[in-house]
């Protein structure tokens, strides 16, 4: 049975989940989520996911949420980006976990003030506050990926597919790649990943076709 992700191709969080699935080599199929149209808050997708939040992964008889667990799923299907000792396990989950708390909270809230809110309504003050805190998760990770192809190990991870959720975006959220070279470094390794695509070519959904 093909697994489902219910997504939207501007949702980094779901990105994580989808690239997984698609490095992992799963068979699966992107379910389109209206998010901008308010699809999130209808009962009938509160009866798929409670929460009110995409990404939502079905696969038979199990759905989950939160991509953080979907990447854990994936891996105890295939084996891949789970660490390869107990002590690399640890390891890609505290990076996984300092990602949610540090890094893609704060890129997602950052990134949908600057360019999905109305220029009138943007507000400056919590936009320059996200962007200082930003700026030390970046360099948390751009000093740690320093003489490393990757956040654990010596092959992509969670904690890989995790971190780069947001990172390969267009839009502006405060991050230039040039400004920190061992995270660009660090995404290209990714990019050259056989099998790795842009968020907009992986999953359905994008600022142009709302233009």
């Amino acid at each position: 049975m093909t697994t489902k992700l219910y997504c939207m191709g501007e949702s980094g969080n779901a990105y994580k989940a989808a690239l997984a699935l698609e490095l992992g080599g799963l068979e699966w199929e992107p379910v389109y989520v209206d998010f901008f149209g308010g699809e999130t808050r209808t009962p009938e997708f509160r009866k798929i996911n409670v929460m009110g939040e995409v990404p939502v992964l079905v696969d038979g008889d199990t759905t989950l949420t939160q991509s953080g667990v979907m990447q854990m799923y994936i891996t105890e299907k295939t084996g891949k980006f789970g660490g390869k000792t107990p002590e690399e396990q640890r390891e890609v989950m505290r990076w996984v976990f300092w990602d949610n708390h540090k890094l893609s909270s704060q890129v997602g809230m950052a990134r949908f003030l600057m360019n999905f809110l109305p220029e009138d309504k943007r507000p400056a003050e919590v936009i320059a506050f996200t962007q200082g805190r930003l700026k030390a998760a970046y360099a948390s990770l751009n000093d740690h990926l320093e003489g490393r192809d990757w956040i654990v190990g010596d092959a992509i991870t969670n904690a890989d597919l995790s971190c780069c959720g947001y990172l390969f975006y267009p839009e502006p959220f405060g991050f230039e790649r040039k400004d920190w070279p061992h995270i660009d470094r660090w995404l290209s390794n990714i990019e050259n990943t056989p099998g790795w695509k842009h968020p907009y070519d992986l999953m359905p959904g994008s600022p142009a076709d709302r233009a």
